[in-house]
């Protein structure tokens, strides 16, 4: 198993800074979100500061950019970083991307798989020099004249990873995708039991095996030394619980365990804006099922043994920070890596 981190950093010295640390301490790859920041700028520095660790976006907005927009910006990171790149695309969720990003919403899993279909038609004809005639329900791109052409590149086979929770991305992942992204809302049982036969359906469509898609995702962990840490952890992590647990589309994974009730209750709450009272509804039994809770150099073994196989990439749902408890990350590296 691969274990990664996701970039906390808002300045151009901690982006550089915390680049360089996690590649000198063993991480596999960086991950930038689509957050507070555009993650394109970032990871473009990145590349500039590493030279062997993977880097990626989890995820880009998909939809908050026109395919060709994505395949300029895809084609320049992966020429950037010499193939480490892997491009992770996501769909939002109508609300934002209507009214945050103003642009058109409509059948997210079609519109989805046309746009990472487009992606591949533009890529192939870069690096061919090859007629650009892209012609789909939602999308059309017939021209592209030499001017504009990026040309070929060193490694054009780019990796392309999707994030999701319910059954048509897990399938459009395993038809055309690299890898998958679990959302971080998720458990073992749900992961096992609903997403790998969704993505091996999808993958089985297609002639592919379940096996030809990377799954990676970021584990809620409680991780500290004494029972202190962990306890002020453990509310952190419940109220994050509480938070994704409010959210209608995430209704399957409370329901894979008789929990759908107490999202309907979340739901409301976060409805009334009242946020102070939804960590209250999840019970330490939710807690121990969606996180994992050890010291330092035991959470790395505890998400192995508790994954096993499902997964390939995983990420802990903690800000790495250089500076802020490297010991602790230095064990937690070192027990993965015996």
């Amino acid at each position: 198993m691969k274990f990664d981190i996701v970039l906390d950093a808002d300045t151009l010295e901690q982006i550089r800074e915390t680049s360089r640390a996690a590649e000198a301490l063993g991480f596999d790859a960086i991950w930038t979100p689509e957050t507070r920041h555009d993650p394109f700028p970032q990871l473009a520095l990145v590349a500039e500061h590493t030279q062997t660790i993977e880097f990626g976006p989890a995820i880009a907005v998909a939809f908050a950019r026109s395919p060709m927009h994505m395949a300029y910006v895809a084609w320049d990171m992966a020429r950037y970083g010499d193939g480490r790149f892997i491009l992770g695309l996501g769909t939002q969720i109508k609300p934002h991307i209507e009214r945050r990003f103003a642009m058109p919403w409509s059948k997210p899993a079609a519109r989805l798989r046309e746009y990472i279909l487009a992606l591949k038609h533009i890529w192939h004809g870069w690096q061919h020099n090859e007629r650009l005639n892209f012609r789909g329900e939602f999308y059309k791109m017939t021209l592209m004249s030499p001017f504009f052409n990026p040309g070929p590149i060193a490694h054009p086979d780019i990796p392309i990873y999707i994030a999701g929770v319910n059954r048509r991305l897990c399938e459009l992942a395993g038809e055309l995708c690299d890898g998958f992204h679990v959302h971080p809302f998720h458990t073992v049982d749900y992961l096992r039991e609903r997403i790998r036969p969704w993505v091996a359906a999808g993958a089985a469509k297609a002639g592919r095996r379940v096996e030809d898609v990377i799954f990676s995702t970021t584990v809620f962990a409680i991780v500290g030394d004494t029972e202190k840490e962990r306890a002020q952890r453990r509310q952190e992590v419940r109220m994050q619980i509480a938070f994704y647990a409010s959210t209608p589309s995430y209704r399957p994974v409370l329901e894979q365990h008789g929990w759908g009730e107490i999202g309907d209750r979340l739901g409301k709450l976060a409805v009334r804006k009242e946020w102070a009272a939804m960590p209250a509804l999840i019970s330490d039994e939710m807690v121990d099922t969606f996180a994992i809770t050890g010291a330092w150099d035991e959470i790395g073994p505890a998400i192995q043994a508790r994954y096993g196989d499902l997964l390939q990439r995983a990420t802990l749902y903690i800000p790495f920070r250089p500076g802020e408890n490297d010991e602790g990350w230095r064990r937690f590296l070192a027990s993965v890596r015996r």
